[in-house]
Formats: structure tokens, sequence, C-alpha cells
């Protein structure tokens, strides 16, 4: 992991402009987006010129929680009464749209508002970052900067290609934005016009941000009515050596019951990843199938994985 000080020590070494529109990177970005994309470079560098370098960003994904927590207190900020019971409330008072959803992309409601649930409390925490701040922050100064950078190249076309204000737009200190919290590529691939207004409107329309949770996992292959995963024990200590070292499933049921897992007797044969979780007094051991793995699209933590699938169970009537 980068520290804090390497962040600023690069940051010292590296970057001497004081306005992104002046920044060692800018003329490349600028260069690529006309090329790339006929973008017009003064609109480009007139946005650049008012977007703020923000040191509490760089700080904040130095150190994000699904890498310093166990399960254990990662469970206790999101599985909360106060949550459920919110997220009980938000799925009654959005009962028609949910019925509307659910059938048309064969995703549950209870994923779908736990994944509203973890990310933004059912919309009470949305971020307070612009979006262009966070996005030019992290797309040029942040020492793994290439996927913001992307991402700001996304952004640009988010904006352009929907008619929306490139200040005016907020969320979280990654990019990430509404609702559903969907960088820029997220919201110009899955986002949805649910009620036909001509809008994509994720922010304050909570019609369209639940069809587009539901269609971003439509997307990447959810499978209704199919397992998400399995407790299992294990019955070789080398196989504890092969849990978290990849989101990507890994084998069927055969592998894994070579490598010394004791699968499922009432799940049928799955390809799977093998995940750990640090409970306070044990470690547990979980199969995470093609579901699983879906939600890892989504954000790419086991911890958060699990967070949302114990939210839904939650929330089920």
């Amino acid at each position: 992991m980068i520290s804090v000080g390497m962040i600023a020590l690069w940051s010292s070494l590296t970057v001497s402009a004081v306005n992104y529109d002046e920044h060692p990177r800018t003329e490349q970005f600028i260069n690529e987006m006309v090329k790339e994309h006929q973008y017009d470079p003064k609109v480009i560098r007139d946005v650049l010129a008012k977007a703020e370098r923000k040191e509490s960003i760089l700080k904040a994904i130095a150190r994000p929680a699904e890498k310093t927590m166990t399960w254990h207190r990662y469970r206790q900020i999101f599985l909360t009464d106060k949550r459920i019971k919110k997220g009980k409330a938000f799925l009654i008072e959005h009962k028609d749209t949910f019925d509307v959803v659910e059938k048309k992309y064969g995703v549950p409601r209870e994923v779908i508002a736990a994944i509203i649930g973890v990310e933004t409390f059912y919309g009470g925490n949305m971020g307070s970052y612009r979006v262009i701040d966070a996005l030019a922050t992290l797309g040029f100064d942040y020492p793994k900067r290439s996927l913001f950078y992307r991402e700001l190249k996304n952004y640009f076309l988010m904006v352009r290609d929907n008619d929306l204000d490139p200040f005016a737009l907020k969320g979280s200190y990654a990019g990430a934005m509404g609702y559903g919290q969907f960088i820029p590529s997220s919201y110009i691939s899955y986002a949805v016009d649910y009620d036909g207004d001509g809008k994509k409107e994720l922010w304050s329309n909570i019609d369209d941000a639940i069809a587009s949770v539901a269609y971003y996992f439509k997307r990447y292959g959810w499978k209704n009515g199919e397992p998400l995963s399995s407790l299992v024990t294990l019955n070789d200590s080398d196989a504890a050596k092969l849990a978290d070292k990849t989101l990507s499933l890994k084998g069927d049921f055969d592998y894994w019951k070579s490598k010394g897992v004791n699968v499922p007797k009432d799940v049928n044969n799955q390809e799977a990843a093998l995940f750990s979780y640090q409970q306070k007094d044990k470690t547990e051991y979980w199969l995470g199938y093609k579901n699983f793995y879906v939600i890892t699209r989504y954000n790419r933590s086991r911890l958060y994985v699990r967070a949302v699938y114990e939210l839904s169970q939650e929330l089920k009537d």
C-alpha cells in the first residue's frame, strides 16, 4: 500500500501547477480527448481551470476500509438495526418500481436495495466532493492514477453527452456518484432512464437509480434463484492458503475437494472461489459462486460482497 507520506513526497516532487489547466499532464490529456472523442479543447481547459486538488482525497484513498478492516469490524458498520429498518422502509416506499424492475431484469429487490443501502444509506450519504475535483486529483496526482485518468475522460464524455453541469455533480472521494455510486464509465454503460424523461438521473431520481443498479447486475450475468455462496470447512490446513487469492472463479467442486475443502452437499456443482472472513474469535471460509462474482464487479472486495448479501437477507420479507 502506498503511504500518505509517499504520496505527499511524490506530489511535491512532480506537481508544480496550481491549477489543473496548467498541470504537466494537461496537454496530453486534452490532445487525447480531441483525437479520441473530438472534444472541444477550450471546454476541457476551462473546466480543469476550476478543478481543485484535494489532499483529503489522496489521504482517503491510501487507506480504504476494505484493506484495513476485518470482517468482524466491517460487519458492525453495515449490518446495523438502523440500516436494516431504513432498508425495509425503502422497499415499501418504492414497491411499484421494484415490482417492475425485479421482473424486467431478474435481480431480487432486496439485493438492489442492499447495494444502495451499503453504498449511500439509501441516498442519505451520496458524497460531498465535487466529482471533477475527485477525478482530477486522482487522475493527475495519484501514483496509481491510470484507472482515474480513464474515469476523468469518461466524466468529460458523460457530462457532454448527457448535458450535465460538470461542477454540480457530487460524489465520493473516488468519484462515485448518486444513489448507487456509479463511476463515470458505469454511468455511460449501465445508467437507465426508467421513467422515460430523456435523462439518466442517478442523484435525485430514485427510479432511475434502482433500475440502473438492476441493469448493471443483469449485464454482468446475475442468475436469479442461484446460490451466492456457501459456508464451508477445510480438511487440509494448506487449503487456507488458497483463500482470497482471486475474485475470479477458480474451479468447480471437484477442484476444491482436491484442495481440501469440504464442499456443500446441498448445492449443485459450481465454479467457485474460496474466501476467508475473520470473526471475533475464529476464521470462517466461504465458497463464492457466480452471483458472488457478479457483486465483486460492483466493488472488488469480499467484505463488501458479504455485507451486501447479509443485508439483503435481513431485508427479505
